[in-house]
């Protein structure tokens, strides 16, 4: 094998760093914000390390527009979604990856035609069916809004790694005399983990970052936290940028969680060497 120069191994860690600083430098911009006094904010010049800390950004964040219990209601709802889709997506893709009848095709072409609706164009019929159900102002009405619009591309995420599944496995499990339970229980859920897992990482950040369906569907107490983030900007618009920043700051922290807590099962080569030639 083919050793790696030094200098292209320099070049790609460098590369590699600027990336990292590309991608890291707005929310590192925005810790900065949130830590500024309104004076600091209003300057010409801005600094990235904050002159005088302001804490109370944070505490402004908490208390005055109620952010705990909006994001108490995000997490309920993202996590809500979350387990639904998983849930339906998962025995839904195994069967389009593995049946071929008739429906597979067209619930393929319906899986693409669904994710070129717009917002727009749905959200009104959305609005009355949940009025009529007596739904509109509920976290589970949201939640099954999440459900519908995220549904179709988690299927399509979990019907790519059903389809890179060996057929070998499961045919050899059968002729062991193993049940379809067993080897969808003791086989195919294993080995789709890592979809899975993305699977439901897609559905809580989508359920957790959206605000259109949460600001037509959900009045009241009943608020989500991008709604609440919403709020800091003023009839007249003016920002409590400070707040805002602080709010935005802690909004982040459970998806970066999940991101830390999920990341290590996405790994790639669990089929390595199930089957032997």
């Amino acid at each position: 094998m083919k050793r790696t120069h030094p200098a292209t191994r320099v070049g790609q860690y460098f590369a590699l760093a600027l990336y990292l600083i590309f991608l890291g430098f707005p929310l590192l911009w925005l810790l900065s914000v949130s830590l500024k006094t309104p004076g600091e904010l209003a300057s010409i010049t801005p600094h990235l390390i904050p002159r005088h800390w302001a804490f109370g950004n944070y505490s402004d964040a908490l208390h005055e527009q109620g952010l705990l219990r909006s994001a108490l209601n995000s997490t309920i709802v993202a996590v809500g979604a979350m387990a639904l889709t998983v849930a339906i997506a998962l025995p839904a893709a195994y069967a389009l990856g593995r049946f071929r009848t008739k429906l597979a095709p067209v619930a393929t072409i319906w899986i693409l035609v669904s994710q070129v609706f717009p917002v727009i164009l749905v959200v009104i019929p959305l609005f009355m069916i949940l009025r009529t159900l007596g739904l509109l102002n509920s976290l589970f009405g949201l939640i099954l809004v999440y459900l519908v619009w995220t549904l179709p591309f988690a299927l399509w995420m979990l019907r790519g790694y059903v389809a890179g599944l060996p057929a070998d496995l499961e045919e050899a499990a059968a002729v062991d005399g193993a049940s379809r339970f067993t080897i969808l229980v003791r086989i195919v859920f294993p080995l789709l983990r890592p979809g899975i897992v993305a699977t439901a990482m897609f559905a809580f950040i989508s359920a957790w970052n959206e605000f259109f369906f949460a600001l037509v569907l959900l009045q009241g107490s009943a608020q989500t936290l991008p709604l609440t983030l919403a709020k800091f900007v003023g009839s007249e618009g003016q920002v409590s940028l400070g707040p805002l920043a602080a709010g935005s700051v802690l909004a982040t922290i459970p998806s970066l969680a999940i991101f830390a807590f999920l990341q290590r099962k996405l790994t790639s080569g669990m089929l390595a060497g199930a089957v032997k030639g």
